[in-house]
């Protein structure tokens, strides 16, 4: 009974061991992968605008307050004389330093492809 047992469980395994081999390689289903369906690909790039309409959005939002940090920066080295710098106004320029990196760094981000662009097409050197 118990060899029984055991003969019926390794049929089991080669048949389904062979079911497994038999079926398609993930080559042939990263084809069907690949390909998009137009209703989510629709989703992904209102997805990408939008994602590129808050980025738009923090930069402005950053930029004004970066304006904002370099006006009061001015307005305190204009306060301070040739013999004394405050430590206030160090920490201001710090601040506006780190607000500047952080604005560029935004800029440099990007959701989804980008735009294409068009290259100049190259003028023929003019023989002298």
């Amino acid at each position: 009974m118990f060899g029984k047992i055991i003969m019926a469980g390794s049929l089991g395994l080669v048949l389904c061991g062979t079911v497994l081999a038999a079926t398609p390689a993930p080559a042939a289903n990263a084809q069907v992968e690949t390909q998009q369906d137009p209703a989510q690909k629709e989703m992904q790039d209102r997805m990408a605008r939008e994602a590129n309409k808050k980025r738009q959005q923090d930069i402005r939002e950053q930029t004004d307050k970066l304006f904002q940090l370099a006006t009061e920066l001015k307005a305190a080295v204009d306060k301070s004389n040739e013999n004394l710098l405050s430590l206030d106004v160090v920490r201001k320029a710090d601040e506006v330093e780190k607000l500047a990196k952080k604005v560029k760094e935004k800029m440099k981000e990007s959701v989804g492809p980008p735009a294409k662009q068009e290259l100049p097409t190259p003028v023929p050197a003019y023989p002298h």
